[in-house]
């Protein structure tokens, strides 16, 4: 998480702004008038952008996979488990393809 800067009251040089910059901003605090006027997003924005918003979310993580693996609980002796291990990085798929081999797939 980021860190919250504090709001600046004035202008300082050397932000990546200038004072004209400083000067046209106008954010006054909103009033209560303002919140009572206020509508929901969906009220006032396009519909296209929340459907563009939903297709994005729905493309961000992992990609799908066709055949996803299934978690089991396996009990395997020890010396099973460390041969796999030391057999390196990818030792899971090692031994899911040794399982293979042994169930004729």
């Amino acid at each position: 998480m980021g860190t919250k800067h504090p709001t600046k009251t004035s202008f300082e040089p050397g932000n990546g702004y200038t004072q004209e910059d400083w000067d046209a901003v106008d954010s006054p605090e909103l009033t209560d008038e303002d919140l009572a006027n206020m509508r929901p997003a969906k009220d006032v924005l396009p519909a296209s952008l929340f459907e563009s918003l939903t297709n994005a979310r729905k493309t961000r993580g992992r990609p799908k996979v066709e055949k996803p693996l299934v978690p089991v609980t396996l009990r395997l002796e020890p010396d099973v488990l460390e041969a796999f291990k030391a057999s390196g990085k990818d030792w899971r798929g090692k031994m899911n393809e040794a399982l293979r081999k042994a169930a004729g797939i």
